[in-house]
Parts: C-alpha cells; sequence; structure tokens
C-alpha cells in the first residue's frame, strides 16, 4: 500500500454534532472519552469490558464514569514525552504532598489540565525516554515527523458506531501504540496482553484503520512496550495469528452484545452458574 493512498484528514471536530462523519479527528483526550457521537458509540475498552464481564457492568461504567487515577499519572507523562502530544508536566517541588497548600496546587494544576509530578517522578519520566530513544527499532518507529499522535478514529459498522484513539499513526500507515509495563520477559508480556485484552485492541484498532483507510493492511499494529523501572527496557511486538484471531472473535460477540443490548435497552448481568469448577490447571494436578 503507498504511502500516497493513505488519508490524514486530521479534522477539528464541529462545534454541533449533530451529523458525524467517519473519519480522522484532531481532538483531546477529554472530548474522545466523553464519546461525542450522538446516541454512543463503542470503543475497544468498552469491547472489552462486555466480554471480560457483562452489559451491566458496561452499562454502570458508562453511566458513572470514574474520576482520574492518579496512579495513571506516569504512564501519561511517559506518553507525553516520547510520542510528544499530550497535558503538560508540571513540578511539583514538595516531597510531601499533604499539606493543604501542596493540595491545592495540585488540584490546580489538575483543574488546568496539566500532570502534577514529584521531582524523582519527573526525572524517571525522562529517563524513559532516553532510554527509548536508544533502542533502533522503537526510535525509528516513533521518530518525530514520522507520523502523527493521538488521533482519533470514528467509523460506522453495521450500524454501530466504533471509536478508537491511535497512540501514533504513521504516514507509511503503521499503528504504533505506546505502553508501560512492570515486566517485558515474554512470559509476563503475554500475561498482560490477555489480561488487559490487548491482542481486542490490536484487532479493533487494526479494523478502524482499514475502514478508514488510514492504515497499511501489510503493516501490522505495533506495540511499544517499556518497563517502568531501570533500565527502562523496550520490546517492540505485535500479535500473532492465532492472537489476532482470538481478539477479532471478542470484538465480534461484543459489538453483537452491544447492538442487542441497544436495540432492547437490557443490559443483563452475569448468566446463572449454580454450579461451581476449580480452574482446569488445578484439575489436572489432581487427575
Amino acid at each position: 500500500m503507498g504511502q500516497g493512498r493513505l488519508r490524514h484528514d486530521h479534522r477539528r471536530w464541529p462545534v454541533t454534532a449533530v451529523e458525524v462523519e467517519p473519519g480522522l479527528y484532531d481532538i483531546p483526550a477529554e472530548l474522545y472519552h466523553s464519546d461525542p457521537i450522538p446516541g454512543g458509540s463503542l470503543s475497544s475498552t468498552g469491547a472489552r469490558t462486555l466480554v471480560k464481564k457483562c452489559p451491566a457492568a458496561f452499562k454502570w461504567q458508562l453511566d458513572n464514569p470514574q474520576p482520574y487515577k492518579r496512579e495513571l499519572d506516569l504512564g501519561t507523562a511517559a506518553h507525553k514525552l516520547v510520542l510528544g502530544d499530550g497535558p503538560e508536566l508540571v513540578l511539583v517541588d514538595a516531597d510531601k504532598w499533604n499539606t493543604n497548600a501542596i493540595k491545592a496546587e495540585v488540584t490546580a494544576i489538575r483543574e488546568a489540565g496539566g500532570i502534577p509530578l514529584k521531582r524523582h517522578e519527573l526525572e524517571q519520566v525522562h529517563a524513559m525516554a532516553a532510554a527509548l530513544r536508544q533502542h533502533e527499532e522503537a526510535a525509528a518507529l516513533l521518530e518525530p515527523g514520522s507520523g502523527v499522535a493521538e488521533q482519533s478514529a470514528f467509523w460506522e459498522d453495521n450500524g454501530v458506531w466504533r471509536r478508537a484513539r491511535f497512540d501514533w499513526l504513521r504516514n507509511d500507515g503503521q499503528i504504533v501504540d505506546y505502553k508501560t509495563a512492570r515486566s517485558c520477559t515474554p512470559e509476563d508480556l503475554a500475561k498482560a496482553f490477555y489480561e488487559h485484552g490487548y491482542h481486542q485492541q490490536q484487532d479493533w484498532y487494526e479494523e478502524a484503520g482499514a475502514a478508514l483507510g488510514v492504515a497499511d493492511p501489510e503493516r501490522p499494529m505495533k506495540f511499544v512496550v517499556q518497563e517502568k523501572e531501570p533500565p527502562y527496557l523496550v520490546v517492540v511486538t505485535t500479535c500473532d495469528p492465532m492472537a489476532r484471531g482470538i481478539g477479532h472473535h471478542l470484538n465480534q460477540v461484543a459489538l453483537n452484545t452491544y447492538a442487542i443490548c441497544r436495540e432492547t435497552g437490557e443490559w443483563p448481568g452475569y448468566l446463572p452458574n449454580p454450579m461451581i469448577s476449580l480452574p482446569a490447571w488445578v484439575e489436572r494436578q489432581y487427575a
């Protein structure tokens, strides 16, 4: 797929979104996460909740947005430095944040859209960004000027609006997602990808790119994963065909479930389960 065929619209969101056109939009993260599609749309995160939990849990999360969690600050700050896009990082130069003055300062920073960080946290994310730039493949994928950061995709699929937000969309049609992790060993990454549903995310994002004609189908989505502890090691990876196939199946289940629940207005909880079996790995020990 030649670069000339890629359509990077980078449109600003209309003031009144009565009729939304499928496309790639340059909008703030807050607007994307608030779901600007009239009538609602389904994100990859929502699809994962539908299949991992149940429609009732998904609907509750939809109706009860949770406040921002401080533990997300480090990952968001690392995204800012690695991708060059995101909220301002603001140093709060105090060891303890429990005084009224510091609490007020932190609150003011958050209300202004910034991320307050302690000195060691700010030094940590700068060290992470520097370490990533020393990783040849990761640095090449995320090279400034090779793509655009934080682009929001919206498209319609059989009557259901879907949405995705690309960390980095390269000019050659490669979708790249940056993640931080506790460990990048093969075993830990496999577990993390399963637990967090990254195989579903890859299929979802690749379908977004295909639907809008902004991604090269010959270039599978890449994950740049970085450990949060020194020496901040980096791994570049992608899901294998089996994982992508499982992710696609789960996404189709989620889309079907979402469509039925929207049509009926019913968002059921878990199915009745009158008898519990132990995990298969336990049973194998006693077989």
